[in-house]
């Protein structure tokens, strides 16, 4: 609509000899820029929660999308991050202290066998001497012996390694795979919120694109939203009035009906809207027009595409 209107009141300044000047006012029309707010993800609408022509403000309900899948994976890795919680656990409390004493306490059984192994066989070779008792006895005491031993050296070195720093690896894997559950179930709650939508501003709802039950792709405007204070006159000023306006100047809206309200010029298009001839003669020069913008400070009721007339 924009650029249909504006071709039409380019073409009816220029066709205007030296412009309409002040004194009738320059024509123009009212414009907003809208805010279209599209959904982060595609899927089923569930709900709508505006309606057209509704006042919303930022942070209301728009509308939400159906949410099942997303609940699901939320669930699932909620579940993950739990698992990985508690294997860390066991990895640096109880469980790890419980597997130690085991050890230690089969070492101090081993320990307690080769005293005995020991005195077995200091009896066996005295009564060996004494002739009272067999060789083979006594060879039977020193395999005993030796067996006892083998087994203290083995639960030294299983208490040795259960103690060593180098298990502290598994931990550190272990703080990983939490670190990467959690995550999981963080971007699992972002997604599952993002299956509702707020408004971004405040303002006027203009239109509702899909309805519930529709399915809306990702990016593609759901509701547009006429923001608070986002409406604009634009207007077209003859070449001869250019330097009577700047940005920031003050100018006066007026339509059919309404009373006059004020308006800041906010845009002055540096460039022409129709192209005259390459050589500016006085006569052409009065055919220039530029393209103006200027925000309403109290717009009321009125509305896009509304004629209007501005004065200075």
């Amino acid at each position: 609509m924009s650029d249909f209107l504006g071709g039409i009141f380019a073409a009816l300044m220029a066709l205007l000899p030296g412009g309409a000047g002040d004194a009738g006012g320059y024509p123009g029309y009212l414009e907003a820029d809208y805010v279209y707010v599209a959904p982060v993800g595609a899927g089923r609408i569930a709900d709508m929660a505006v309606a057209e022509g509704q006042p919303v403000a930022m942070g209301d309900m728009l509308f939400t999308q159906d949410d099942a899948q997303q609940q699901a994976l939320l669930t699932a890795a909620l579940a993950r991050r739990q698992s990985a919680e508690a294997n860390l656990d066991n990895l640096t409390t109880g469980s790890r202290a419980l597997e130690i004493d085991v050890i230690r306490a089969s070492l101090a059984k081993a320990r307690s066998d080769l005293a005995l192994a020991q005195s077995n066989l200091a009896r066996s070779e005295k009564l060996l001497a004494a002739g009272t008792t067999t060789q083979a006895r006594v060879e039977q005491d020193r395999a005993a012996l030796a067996s006892a031993q083998a087994q203290v050296a083995q639960f030294t070195a299983q208490v040795g390694v259960a103690e060593l720093p180098a298990r502290n690896a598994q931990q550190v894997a272990a703080e990983a795979e939490l670190e990467a559950a959690a995550a999981d179930a963080n971007r699992a709650q972002l997604d599952l919120r993002d299956r509702q939508t707020m408004a971004p501003v405040a303002g006027i709802v203009d239109r509702l694109f899909y309805s519930a039950g529709e399915i809306a792709t990702a990016g593609t405007p759901v509701v547009s939203i006429l923001p608070a204070g986002a409406l604009k006159a634009r207007f077209f000023v003859p070449e001869a009035d250019r330097s009577a306006l700047a940005v920031g100047g003050m100018v006066q809206v007026g339509c059919d009906g309404c009373t006059a309200m004020s308006a800041r010029i906010t845009y002055f298009a540096s460039e022409p809207q129709t192209t005259p001839p390459v050589i500016y003669s006085k006569e052409e020069r009065g055919r220039l027009v530029y393209l103006v913008e200027a925000e309403l400070e109290a717009p009321g009721g009125l509305r896009p595409g509304q004629p209007v007339t501005v004065t200075r």
